[in-house]
């Protein structure tokens, strides 16, 4: 593709990116083939080429948003899997992330949108205020089909039906194999995921120490900024990701670390991309340390030898989240290890395709949501599973709120096999 930035335009490194970016584009259209909104709404504007000469003629021009194309990137779910597909090499996440934060900077909502994001924005990434606005939506759960807005009823209507007690295992503190040392690996627990599910970091915590890891939950590490970096607001999600480079940097230093263990994909797809993040920057050496050393549980478990467990007959219908598979190209992993475990696998038909949740997507687009929402369980339900595994929270909280079959993370599952208690979402 043909580009015409500027040459002040192109002293930005974002912008520099950007011109790369567009430049690799041949307008193939492959990626229309597996874009969920495209396949959703049958617009181009509404798929990934649709969005890059949008987003080419905005960055460009220089000019202020407008209301068109603010509306076609806001429905992207940057589930990347055009990223997977094109034959070119279009690195489509960077693209839109300025697109986004250039949105953010220029383009002034109305009053309602804005005070949404910004609301998102202060609550999720803190466990503490999340666990309060949970409380309170749970309060309100039963009269939201009073609440005129769907964003907000999709808000409310997306509280759990057990909010889980707080977890000492979250806390900063330090856990010692169970036998020999084999790694020593800084685990993230998260933001969200410290209030929605405390089952999936105690999961985590006993299957590495079972399998020779020390595991260091390093004070000071908190929310990886996704959240916030996916809506534009740079600002907060650099501060978020700047206190965890310095947490694990200073826990690298001092004693030395193997890894940084992250279960929930959405998480390890950005804390992965830290090094791009802080390019140019007084930031872009650790960040790139730490990028360096992160990886999904499912990378670490598959280095750690685990022993092959008999057949248990417990059906699975493995969901792959888009992070995993599509953001850091994970696609057996978690499959093989679930396997090696006694689990008989299925994959659903176009696994490819995103469940609709997509970080705070299913909060800010619930129409578009709960359409692959719904197509997502159609295709789960029809392996007729026991149990539907999964590597994400944001994926696991959606599916489940709409299907009776046990939506369970992968590593809650391993832990089981391999001599844990049985999952809590199996008691339910």
């Amino acid at each position: 593709m043909q580009t015409f930035f500027e040459k002040q335009q192109l002293a930005d490194l974002d912008f520099k990116r950007s011109n790369e970016i567009l430049r690799s584009c041949v307008h193939c259209g492959f990626c229309t083939a597996t874009c969920p909104t495209y396949q959703v709404l049958g617009d181009e504007l509404d798929s990934p080429r649709g969005r890059i000469y949008l987003i080419k003629e905005m960055l460009e021009s220089g000019r202020m948003p407008d209301k068109k194309t603010v509306t076609h990137i806001d429905r992207c779910l940057s589930c990347l899997a055009c990223m997977t597909t094109c034959p070119s090499g279009v690195h489509y996440m960077h693209l839109v992330d300025h697109a986004r934060a250039y949105i953010e900077d220029k383009y002034k909502r109305p009053f309602d949108e804005r005070f949404l994001r910004w609301s998102l924005s202060k609550i999720l990434p803190y466990p503490t205020r999340f666990r309060v606005a949970l409380i309170m939506a749970k309060i309100a759960k039963p009269f939201s089909w009073l609440i005129p807005d769907q964003r907000l009823k999709a808000m409310v209507e997306m509280v759990p039906k057990k909010i889980p007690g707080i977890s000492l295992n979250d806390d900063p503190q330090t856990f010692f194999p169970d036998v020999n040392k084999k790694m020593r690996v800084a685990l993230m627990t998260g933001c969200a995921q410290r209030a929605l599910d405390t089952d999936i970091n105690d999961a985590t915590i006993r299957v590495l120490k079972r399998f020779g890891c020390e595991v260091v939950v390093s004070e000071g590490q908190g929310c990886c900024g996704s959240l916030s970096h996916h809506m534009g607001k740079t600002n907060d999600a650099h501060s978020a990701a700047i206190r965890n480079i310095d947490a694990w940097y200073s826990e690298l230093n001092k004693n030395g670390l193997d890894a940084i263990v992250i279960n929930t994909s959405g998480c390890g797809t950005t804390v992965k991309d830290y090094h791009h993040m802080f390019k140019g920057t007084e930031h872009e050496d650790k960040a790139k340390a730490i990028a360096g050393l992160a990886k999904d549980i499912s990378e670490v478990l598959v280095g750690l030898d685990l022993p092959e467990q008999a057949e248990n007959h417990i059906n699975i219908a493995y969901h792959s989240a888009c992070s995993l598979q599509h953001g850091q190209q994970i696609g057996s992993y978690p499959k093989d290890m679930l396997k090696k475990c006694g689990y008989k696998i299925s994959e659903p038909k176009d696994s490819h395709l995103c469940c609709g949740s997509a970080g705070t997507y299913n909060l800010l687009q619930p129409k578009i949501s709960k359409e692959l929402k719904i197509r997502k369980i159609q295709s789960l339900e029809a392996k007729n599973p026991d149990i539907i595994a999964a590597g994400n929270l944001g994926c696991m909280m959606q599916i489940s709120s709409s299907t009776n079959i046990p939506v369970v993370h992968t590593v809650e599952l391993i832990d089981w096999a391999t001599g844990g208690p049985r999952p809590n979402k199996l008691s339910i």
